[in-house]
C-alpha cells in the first residue's frame, strides 16, 4: 500500500466535485487499514473514510488524508436448508452485492436494488427503500477500532437501528470503520414486497402476478431510474433530503392548513412527510443556479451539471431548507 498526494476526488464522489486530497490511501485489507492509520497517526494527519462517495458533499480541498475503503470479497458464512448467511467486504459495491444475491436466488435485498455506494456505509443509515431497511436482514458487521486498531463486532441490537439511523452516526461516530457486514438471506420461499409504491403499478403493466425476487429489484431498478439521474451522466448524490418524522399532533395541525399534504404514520405517534412534497410546495423543482440545481424529475434530487462546486450546493440546500421551515414550520 502507497500513498498518493495531491489526488483528484472527482472521480471518488458522485456529485463529481473536483476537489483535492493532499494524502489518498486506497486499502483492500483489515492489514492495509491498520497501516494507513497508524501512518495517519504518526503524521497527526486528519482523515476521511470514502466508500462508494455517494452520500457526501465535498466543500473544499482535503488538507488531510482520504482513506478509501477498498475491502472486498463475498463469502457464505453458514446456512441450512432455507437461509443463509453472507459476509460483504465493506467495500463491495451495494448494487453489484445486490445482483450476486439475485444470481444466486438468495432473497432480501431484491427491494434495496441500484442504491449508490458500498456494503460497508449501508448500516450506517440503515439504508432503505420500497418498505425494506437493511436492519430486515442484517446479522452482524465486524468494525476497527480508530483508537485501538482492534477489530470489533456489533449485533443488530449494538447497532441500534432506526429510520436512516445507526449508533455509527450518533454515539459511535468517528469511532469505528466497517470492514465487513453479514446479512441473514433465504434460499427459497422468499418474502415478496411488492406493496410499496409503484412496484405493484410496474408489475401490473408488465403482467406478472405472481412476482419473483428478479421481478421485483427489476421493478425497482425501472422506478429508480426513471426518477433519479445516472450519476455517470448529471452529478448527483441521489436523494440528498431526509424525509421529517414530526408528532402526529403536529402534522394534524398542517394537515388543516395544506390538505393534500401526505403523511405515513410511524411508531410512537409519529407521522412521515415526504421531502419531495415539502420541497415541490416551494417552488424548487426543477431549478437551476449556473451549473447546479434541483432535478427536474425529482425535487429530493440536487444536482452538478459540470463545474458545479460543493459550497454553492450547500447553499442550494439551505436555502430549500429555509423556505420549508418558512412555508410549513
Amino acid at each position: 500500500m502507497r500513498s498518493q498526494k495531491n489526488v483528484s476526488l472527482k472521480s471518488y464522489n458522485t456529485f463529481g466535485l473536483d476537489v483535492k486530497a493532499a494524502t489518498f490511501y486506497e486499502v483492500c485489507s483489515i492489514t492495509q487499514l491498520q497501516e494507513a492509520l497508524y501512518e495517519t497517526e504518526a503524521k497527526k494527519q486528519e482523515f476521511i473514510i470514502f466508500g462508494g462517495g455517494s452520500n457526501m458533499l465535498l466543500t473544499r480541498d482535503i488538507s488531510g488524508a482520504v482513506i478509501k475503503n477498498s475491502i472486498n470479497g463475498i463469502e457464505i458464512v453458514s446456512e441450512n436448508a432455507s437461509d443463509l448467511k453472507v459476509k460483504f467486504g465493506a467495500g463491495e459495491n451495494w448494487h453489484s452485492s445486490v445482483l450476486y444475491t439475485l444470481r444466486h436466488n438468495w432473497g432480501g435485498l431484491e427491494n434495496l436494488s441500484l442504491i449508490p455506494g458500498t456494503m460497508g456505509a449501508a448500516p450506517m443509515q440503515n439504508i432503505g427503500a420500497y418498505g425494506v431497511e437493511i436492519c430486515d436482514v442484517f446479522e452482524e458487521l465486524t468494525a476497527l477500532n480508530i483508537q485501538s486498531k482492534k477489530l470489533e463486532t456489533f449485533s443488530k441490537s449494538d447497532c441500534n437501528f432506526g429510520y436512516r439511523e445507526s449508533v455509527f452516526k450518533n454515539i459511535r461516530k468517528g469511532e469505528y470503520i466497517i470492514v465487513d457486514v453479514t446479512l441473514g438471506l433465504t434460499k427459497h420461499n422468499h418474502s415478496i414486497n411488492s406493496s410499496y409504491g409503484a412496484i405493484e403499478e410496474v408489475l401490473d403493466q408488465k403482467g406478472i402476478v405472481s412476482p419473483g425476487i428478479q421481478d421485483i429489484s427489476q421493478a425497482v431498478i425501472e422506478i429508480r431510474q426513471s426518477k433519479l439521474p445516472d450519476p455517470q451522466e448529471i452529478g448527483n448524490a441521489g436523494s440528498f433530503f431526509k424525509n421529517p418524522s414530526i408528532d402526529k399532533i403536529d402534522f394534524e395541525g398542517l394537515k388543516a392548513e395544506f390538505t393534500s399534504i401526505p403523511g405515513y404514520q410511524l411508531a410512537n405517534n409519529q407521522v412521515k412527510v415526504p421531502a419531495a412534497w415539502l420541497i415541490e410546495q416551494c417552488g424548487w423543482k426543477g431549478i437551476q443556479r449556473g451549473k447546479i440545481g434541483v432535478h427536474k424529475k425529482q425535487a429530493l434530487v440536487l444536482v452538478n451539471y459540470g463545474g458545479g462546486n460543493g459550497k454553492d450546493l450547500k447553499k442550494l440546500a439551505f436555502d430549500i431548507q429555509e423556505s420549508v421551515i418558512e412555508k410549513f414550520k
